[in-house]
C-alpha cells in the first residue's frame, strides 16, 4: 500500500471524503489493542509458514518487523495516522514499510473481522485477570478492617430503619461476599470468551488451508469457534464483561452510599481519612466524602456502557457490521471506570475507622433486641406469630413510656406473658443479643471470627 492508502480503496472511485475518514476511524480508541494485534499477527504468520503459505524467511521478516513496531509503540515513537482507520491497518502499513512484500502477505486468509474479534478477546482475558487481582486486594482490605471489629456491635438496618444488632466485622465482611460473586462472574466470563475466532475470515472462512487450531494453541485459547458467521459477529462476551463491571460498580456504590451516610454528623459511625475527602470552597468546616460520591456517580456511567452495548447488538443482521466498532468505546470505558473505582475504594477502606464509642453510646436505641425477645418466647413454647404479637405490644408500650425492654421489671414483663422468667434479661440489650447468635453465617462475634479465618484462607490461596 502507498502512504495512508486504505486496504479497500481500489474498489471505490476517488479518495474518501475527509468527513468519512474522521467518522470511520477507530484508531484513537483501539490503539490500546496493539500488543494483542501484534501477538495475534505473529501467531497467524507462524501458522501461514507452517502451512507453506509463506516462507520461513518471510515469517522471520514479519515477526522481526512486528516486534520492532511493538517496541516503537511502547516507547512512544510510533506515529498513529487516523487515515489508516484502526490499529490493524496502522500496524500492517508500518510492517509493509519494514518488510516489503513479506508484510503484504500477513493478511493472507485473514480479515479485520476475525482479527479484531481475536484482539478484543485477548485483551479482555488479560483485563479480567487484572480486575480479579484488584478485587482480591479490595477483599483483603475489607478482611483486615473487619479483624479490628470482631467484638464491636453496631445496628443493622432494613428499610434504613434500625433492625438487629450485629458485629461491625460482619457488616464489613458482607461486602467481601459481594465482591466474591464479582470475582466468580469475571472468571465465568473469561471461560466463555476464551475461544479463538481467528481464521474465520470476513464471515465464511477461507479456501486456503489454514490451521486454526495452531493459532488457537499459540494464543492460549482453550478451543476454536466452530461457526465462522457467529465467530466474527459474537460480542456476547463484551456485553457480559460490561455487565460484570456494572455489578462491581453496584457493589462499590452500595458501600459508598453506606459510608457517605455513616460519615455524616447525624450518624458519625465512620471517620474517613482526610486524604480521601475534600472540603468546600465556601464552607470552611466541611469534610466531604467526595471520592465515595464519585464512585456512586460513576456507577451510572458503567450502566450507560451496558445499555449502549446491548443497544448496539440488539438489531444487527447476521455477520459482521460496522456497528461493532463502537463496542470498544464502551468496553474500555467500563473497564477503566471500574478499575479506578476499585483502587480508590481499596484505599478508602484501608484508611477508614469506625467510631466504636459513638456507635456504642446509642446502641440500645431502636429496640434492636425485639426479635431476640420474640425468639426467647419461642424457646418458652410460644408460637412465633403469638410471640411476635406479644413483643409488638410490649415495644409499643415501651415507646409510649420512653423505656427500653431491659428497663422493665419482671412483673411488668409477666403482664405480657406469664412464661417470661428472670433469664429474660440475658436476652436483652444489643451486646447480649449479638453474643447469642448461633446460626452459621450470622452476625455475631463467634461467626465473624470464623468468617475472617475463612477469608484469610480463601484469599491467601490466590
Amino acid at each position: 500500500m502507498t502512504e495512508a492508502e486504505k486496504s479497500w480503496e481500489k474498489r471505490l472511485a476517488g479518495k474518501p471524503d475527509e468527513l468519512t475518514v474522521n467518522f470511520v476511524e477507530s484508531l484513537s480508541i483501539d490503539k490500546r489493542l496493539y500488543k494483542y494485534d501484534i501477538v495475534g499477527s505473529i501467531a497467524h504468520a507462524q501458522m501461514l509458514a507452517q502451512q507453506k503459505l509463506i516462507t520461513k524467511d518471510e515469517f522471520r521478516q514479519i515477526k522481526d518487523g512486528l516486534i520492532e513496531i511493538s517496541e516503537q509503540i511502547a516507547e512512544g515513537r510510533f506515529k498513529f495516522q487516523k487515515e489508516y482507520e484502526d490499529i490493524h491497518m496502522a500496524i500492517e502499513a508500518a510492517l509493509v514499510k519494514k518488510a516489503g512484500r513479506a508484510g503484504k502477505k500477513l493478511h493472507t486468509g485473514r480479515s479485520r473481522n476475525d482479527q479484531v474479534a481475536t484482539d478484543i478477546r485477548l485483551w479482555m482475558r488479560d483485563r479480567i485477570e487484572i480486575l480479579q487481582a484488584k478485587i482480591t486486594l479490595l477483599q483483603k482490605a475489607l478482611v483486615k478492617s473487619a479483624g479490628r471489629y470482631t467484638e464491636n456491635i453496631m445496628p443493622s438496618y432494613t428499610h434504613l430503619q434500625r433492625a438487629q444488632p450485629i458485629v461491625i466485622a460482619s457488616y464489613i465482611l458482607s461486602f467481601a461476599e459481594q465482591f466474591e460473586r464479582d470475582f466468580i462472574r469475571l472468571k465465568n466470563c473469561s471461560g466463555l470468551l476464551n475461544i479463538s475466532p481467528l481464521g474465520s475470515g470476513a464471515v465464511a472462512g477461507s479456501t486456503l488451508n489454514l490451521d486454526r487450531k495452531s493459532t488457537s494453541k499459540q494464543l492460549g485459547f482453550s478451543d476454536i469457534s466452530y461457526n465462522s458467521i457467529d465467530a466474527v459477529s459474537d460480542r456476547d462476551f463484551c456485553a457480559e464483561f460490561i455487565f460484570d463491571c456494572a455489578m462491581i460498580a453496584t457493589h462499590l456504590s452500595r458501600l459508598a452510599e453506606d459510608w457517605i451516610i455513616y460519615s455524616s454528623s447525624e450518624f458519625g459511625f465512620v471517620l474517613i481519612d482526610d486524604a480521601y475527602c475534600t472540603s468546600s470552597s465556601m464552607m470552611p468546616q466541611k469534610r466531604n466524602p467526595d471520592l465515595l460520591e464519585l464512585i456512586r456517580g460513576k456507577t451510572g456511567s458503567v450502566y450507560g456502557s451496558l445499555m449502549a452495548i446491548l443497544t448496539i447488538l440488539k438489531a444487527q443482521p447476521s455477520g459482521y457490521n460496522r456497528d461493532m466498532q463502537e463496542d470498544k468505546v464502551h468496553v474500555f470505558s467500563a473497564d477503566d471506570t471500574v478499575e479506578a473505582c476499585i483502587d480508590v475504594a481499596c484505599a478508602i477502606i484501608s484508611h477508614t475507622k469506625f467510631d466504636t464509642k459513638r456507635i456504642s453510646a446509642g446502641l440500645d436505641e431502636g429496640f434492636l433486641d425485639a426479635t431476640a425477645l420474640a425468639e426467647y418466647l419461642v424457646g418458652k413454647g410460644i408460637a412465633f406469630r403469638e410471640a411476635h404479637g406479644v413483643v409488638g405490644s410490649l415495644v409499643a408500650d415501651c415507646e409510649k413510656q420512653n423505656k427500653k425492654p431491659a428497663e422493665l421489671t419482671l412483673d411488668e414483663f409477666q403482664k405480657y406473658s406469664s412464661l417470661i422468667e428472670p433469664d429474660v434479661y440475658e436476652h436483652l440489650g444489643a451486646v447480649n443479643v449479638a453474643g447469642k447468635y448461633v446460626t452459621e453465617g450470622s452476625a455475631g462475634p463467634k461467626q465473624a471470627k470464623e468468617q475472617i479465618e475463612y477469608w484469610n484462607r480463601q484469599l491467601g490461596q490466590r
